[in-house]
């Protein structure tokens, strides 16, 4: 999601609420590109980040401080100087351009009343935070921008300042119909892209979401449009504004499972059934929220990746050799046909003329008459012994490739169920136990070290959820969680649930006596449909019995368990508004 012009309008509406008319108490640089501003405003002290990483471009309030380097920056510096206890007189952004300015009060060297404007501009790779001075003359800014980098405008101390209009846009809170109609809907691309490239500070995802409202298909041509289409679409775009201007957002994170795919200040109702929404009090909260978790998510998917490729790579051999050796079971059921035609031969052979290519005889286990094929160079009794040698080695065969089959479908089952819990492995200490895992049934190679005093880490604890009716659930992140979860944490009469014949995790619910409400059954089979391989499905059939008929069989792989007697429910793998202990 784009640091759009309409999640500025939003930022700006609460940084106005909180810092109008504050004070400036202490101004860092952690980063090249990035301040932290203290300030103490109506409600207390805050901390306002403000980022011009070309990559990530940022502005919120945070409660986290960063560390800042022991001797600060020039441009950290000049600010410190002239606005270090500044007051805040206005903050404003102009029209729905991705910029916000701050609009500072001082006292000089002599203590006469000074202006100064800070302005944070969100614009991708050219993101800059500029220092101007009362007549928009640039004093410095946090990045330097010379004639050889850019055609547009300079970006360095005393040239005077202007946002750049590189694009003929728009301004979307004053368009009127007939502009729209004319500048937008005649485009010669689709009309969701058009909306977005004509109009300032909209995104793709809100330009989406304009057409989604308005019943149309963003991927349709805008000049394909009727007049009475375009009419509909111009008043759903109005109603957006008026909420805009109105001030009306509702900060959200639109998320898949556990996570999150977009962010906004509107709720995007063109996402399906799939993605769950969650609100926030304050557009602070929502991007760092959002951000935080993304990031955790990318750390983690980078970690995993090789243990994913190793889990993948077996998994496939493993596939593949379960192919083969059911192919080579499909040929062994021929082995009946040979020991019938080596007994007919035995029965009816004295019969047989010598060279005879073949001859017929009467099958007394269906009492039909078929025809046995003859080696015509061998005896009755040596084709007879022929087919039993033939029905001796198929039967060994079959012995052979059932145990197989057997042993390469456990190491599938046991490895789709490390491959589930690589997908909800949440953070370095859960992979921890999965690579520990890898090792010990050999995926993985066991690198042994000399070295001592390592740091030990952090040890993975299940996920716990709380019923809605006070109930503790707890749910194996791995299957050695599983195991200490099923046969070490859990009594007797707790309740054990899982996904009926497919990786997943182990979930138990603690019951003094057994006892539940219906509730506390059906939540807990939610949470074992949403933590195992069927999450993706609409509904997931669950096996659920009390722990003491659960058993694991001598030297079984972790995680595995059989059980012989069981309920089943149809639960959906949907855990909205069932909430972890501590949350």
């Amino acid at each position: 999601m784009a640091f759009d012009g309409i999640t500025i309008a939003a930022m700006v509406q609460e940084l106005k609420e909180k810092l109008d008319g504050g004070r400036i108490n202490k101004i860092a640089q952690p980063e090249a590109d990035e301040l932290m501003v203290t300030a103490r405003g109506t409600g207390g002290q805050y901390r306002l980040l403000l980022s011009a990483s070309a990559s990530l471009p940022l502005l919120y309030l945070t409660s986290k401080n960063r560390i800042s380097p022991l001797t600060a920056p020039n441009f950290c510096m000049l600010l410190r100087k002239h606005i270090g206890s500044a007051r805040i007189a206005e903050i404003r952004q102009p029209g729905l351009e991705r910029a916000v300015e701050f609009q500072l009060e001082h006292l000089n060297e002599l203590g006469d009343p000074c202006k100064k404007i800070l302005i944070m501009e969100l614009m991708g790779k050219h993101s800059n935070l500029i220092f101007c001075d009362d007549k928009q003359m640039i004093l410095d800014s946090i990045k330097h921008v010379s004639s050889h980098m850019s055609s547009v405008r300079e970006v360095l101390p005393g040239r005077d300042y202007f946002l750049p209009q590189t694009q003929e846009k728009l301004d979307p809170l004053t368009v009127t119909q007939e502009e729209f109609s004319e500048k937008v809907c005649r485009k010669p691309c689709n009309i969701s892209r058009a909306i977005y490239t004509s109009l300032t500070g909209l995104s793709p995802v809100i330009a989406e979401e304009i057409c989604y409202r308005a019943s149309i298909d963003g991927s349709d041509a805008a000049q394909s449009l009727d007049d009475t289409a375009i009419l509909h679409l111009y008043h759903t775009f109005l109603r957006m504004m008026e909420d805009v201007t109105a001030c009306r957002f509702q900060p959200n994170i639109i998320y898949r499972d556990d996570e999150p795919v977009e962010y906004a200040v509107f709720p995007l109702t063109q996402f399906g059934p799939e993605y769950h929404t969650v609100f926030f009090e304050s557009v602070s909260e929502m991007l760092e929220t959002y951000y935080a978790s993304r990031d955790q998510i990318t750390r983690i998917r980078q970690k995993s990746s090789d243990l994913r490729r190793i889990v993948q790579t077996a998994l496939e051999r493993n596939r593949k050799k379960l192919f083969l050796q059911e192919k080579q079971m499909k040929d062994t059921e021929k082995k009946e046909k040979y020991r019938i035609y080596g007994e007919l031969i035995n029965t009816y052979g004295y019969g047989v003329e010598e060279g005879a290519k073949s001859f017929r005889a009467l099958n007394y286990y269906t009492n039909e008459e078929i025809t046995i094929p003859l080696d015509p160079t061998m005896s009755p009794s040596e084709n007879s012994k022929k087919y039993f040698d033939r029905y001796g080695k198929l039967k060994r065969t079959e012995e052979a490739l059932t145990e197989q089959i057997a042993d390469t479908e456990n190491e599938i089952e046991h490895l789709e169920s490390i491959s589930n819990a690589l997908d909800i492995a949440l953070a370095e200490s859960d992979l921890s136990q999965i690579k520990q895992e890898l090792t010990e049934y050999g995926y993985i190679k066991k690198h042994y070290s000399g070295k001592k005093g390592q740091k030990m880490q952090t040890k993975s604890k299940p996920f716990h959820y709380i019923s809605s009716d006070g109930y503790d659930i707890y749910v194996g992140k791995n299957n050695y969680q599983n195991d200490e979860l099923t046969f070490k944490f859990a009594s007797g009469n707790d309740w054990w649930f899982h996904a009926k014949k497919m990786a997943g995790s182990h979930v138990v619910v603690k019951s003094k006596d057994g006892e539940m409400p219906d509730r506390v059954f059906e939540e807990a089979g939610r949470l074992a449909a949403y933590y195992s391989k069927g999450r993706t499905a609409p509904k997931v059939e669950i096996d659920y019995i009390q722990k003491k008929h659960v058993k694991k069989p001598g030297g079984a792989k972790p995680g595995f368990v059989v059980y012989y007697t069981n309920y089943s429910l149809m639960a959906s793998p949907d855990i909205t508004g069932l909430k972890e202990a501590g949350e």
